[in-house]
């Protein structure tokens, strides 16, 4: 991912929520119908981007991701919310929102 496609999917009004994963990680897995199901449930309020790690490693590196599945939200170019590990929905809906009320 290119750093300007990047700050143009972070600077947008609508939340964004990040998942930085791996194709070799297990509990990315387990974390990918969780995502499905927020999306389906919060619709075109927010965004969901998913970013490997292996492809784009001066990326995670530079947001300092040590572990994944690590998420991150943002919203207007800030970074709203963090979590590393997998996160359950309603940690996630709730986080999100905050910022779409």
């Amino acid at each position: 991912m290119s750093k300007s496609s990047f700050n143009d999917i972070i600077n947008s009004a609508t939340p964004v929520l990040l998942d930085f994963h791996a194709d070799w990680c297990g509990p990315c897995k387990a974390q990918a119908p969780i995502l499905q199901q927020l999306k389906s449930q919060m619709g075109d309020k927010i965004r969901i981007v998913k970013i490997d790690v292996d492809r784009n490693q001066p990326l995670a590196s530079k947001l300092g991701i040590r572990s994944i599945p690590t998420l991150m939200i943002f919203q207007a170019g800030e970074r709203k919310w963090q979590g590393m590990g997998v996160q359950n929905l309603g940690i996630l809906k709730q986080q999100l929102e905050k910022l779409v009320e």
